[in-house]
């Protein structure tokens, strides 16, 4: 499987999945709200802006907007991405195929000669502190043990050759950066722009401190992850990236960031505040500038969501028999609720599965426990088991101050939140039957619909 970008793009290109813009745009708004109108519409195609105003390179967005692509990338059917995520991420490879002459070796820029606004960085939203890289995936190791991490910062242009960035998730690369900070130590990283969606997807993988998560992105395309040596700095980044940028966040040093529109579609004016500094310029020839269209948009949700009902269906299987599917809505962030369908055999399981769920990952507020036959990719059958099933004073539980989200706006200045589970399942037994459909007659009125359109 090719690990390419480029190639990816070639084979939607093929199945009509990318839209191409022709005349000009502005750097500021335009991009992102055409695609928030086509959010509205429920439309997620891949859109590919030639002309940039201000910039030679086009912008591309929406690669990663919807579940069928993620799928496409990894080869699976769609309704099996989440569970084969989270089994593929078991499957590490952690012995990586070195690239000697990867692309972006096409040019190189250092020292005065760096540049950033040459790039198409873009303001999103009137909201936004400035113009804002949303599809860099930041890549640095771990100061006491080399192991290797990746992922997602929002990152505000501030100059020449200065970002901002923010590390609020409080993961690895903060953890990271806090160590290099205590050693008195600038952290050396790299931000790679334009990658394929598995090693985007891959790198929101929940993996032992004392892995890399190169090991789990192998793991999604079946074979040892691609990568090269950064130019300037000891780091290897994934091989094709688009543009790389090499440099380190700065100890010691902290300077205004925010506000950001978050995928929370409120404004965040939380962030740590932390300072990148562009030592070097890589990128290839003719680079595609991939730009994520940030607040509550599919591309910026979607691949938070199967992340999580991945690691959830992980871990509820290795604890709990009959689990059949779990969801993480778009309507929560793709992060803030979990649905979970079982077949549940004993009484108290529902509550296990509520237990497990809320212990394991601090962003989830609210879990809801169904039966196996509510589709919970269908919230209206959610809503339905908790109208028609649930008391509340029975089935729910809430448990306090919990370790919250930084970016969820109703937490408390501690960063705390309240966490509820809900069991809407229906007793064992003595409970109203669902109203079920003659299958024979399901099939018979097959012939009718012709009468209907």
């Amino acid at each position: 499987m090719s690990q390419d970008l480029r190639v990816f793009l070639e084979q939607l290109e093929k199945d009509g999945e990318i839209k191409h813009v022709t005349e000009e745009v502005k750097r500021e708004y335009e991009i992102s709200t055409l695609m928030m109108a086509l959010e509205k519409e429920h439309r997620y195609p891949v859109m590919w802006f030639d002309k940039v105003e201000g910039s030679q390179f086009p912008v591309v967005t929406n690669i990663l907007g919807s579940r069928e692509r993620f799928a496409k990338a990894m080869g699976v059917k769609t309704e099996n991405i989440s569970q084969e995520f989270g089994e593929r991420v078991k499957n590490r490879f952690d012995n990586l195929k070195v690239v000697e002459n990867p692309p972006a070796n096409a040019n190189l820029i250092t020292g005065n000669d760096v540049d950033l606004t040459k790039f198409p960085i873009l303001k999103h939203f009137p909201i936004d502190a400035g113009p804002y890289i949303t599809s860099g995936l930041c890549v640095a190791k771990d100061p006491e043990t080399g192991s290797d991490t990746c992922g997602f910062h929002r990152l505000q242009l501030k100059g020449k050759n200065k970002l901002g960035i923010s590390f609020h998730s409080r993961g690895r690369m903060w953890e990271y950066f806090r160590r290099s900070e205590e050693r008195g130590e600038n952290m050396k990283m790299a931000i790679c722009i334009g990658v394929h969606p598995n090693i985007s997807l891959g790198s929101q993988a929940s993996v032992p401190y004392s892995l890399g998560k190169f090991g789990a992105i192998g793991g999604l395309f079946g074979e040892p992850l691609e990568v090269a040596q950064c130019a300037t700095i000891d780091l290897q980044v994934p091989a094709y990236a688009e543009i790389i940028l090499e440099g380190e966040v700065l100890a010691n040093v902290r300077e205004p960031e925010s506000p950001f529109a978050e995928y929370t579609n409120y404004a965040c004016f939380r962030s740590t505040e932390n300072v990148f500094q562009v030592n070097a310029i890589r990128y290839r020839e003719n680079p595609i500038f991939h730009d994520i269209t940030p607040a509550m948009s599919s591309e910026h949700i979607t691949i938070i969501s199967i992340q999580r009902e991945g690691d959830i269906l992980k871990t509820l299987n290795q604890n709990l028999p009959n689990i059949k599917a779990v969801h993480s809505p778009l309507s929560s962030c793709g992060i803030f609720h979990c649905y979970i369908s079982m077949k549940k055999i004993a009484e108290g399981q529902p509550q296990q599965a509520l237990l497990t769920v809320l212990g394991m990952d601090h962003h989830i507020k609210m879990a809801v426990v169904v039966d196996e036959d509510v589709d919970v990719f269908n919230e209206q059958e959610v809503l339905w088991a908790m109208a028609t099933r649930l008391q509340a004073s029975k089935g729910v539980m809430i448990l306090p101050n919990c370790m919250g989200e930084t970016l969820d706006p109703s937490s408390d200045e501690l960063s705390r939140s309240d966490k509820m589970g809900i069991d809407a399942t229906k007793p064992l037994s003595g409970f109203s039957p669902k109203i079920e459909i003659d299958k024979e007659a399901q099939e018979a009125v097959k012939r009718l619909y012709k009468y209907t359109k």
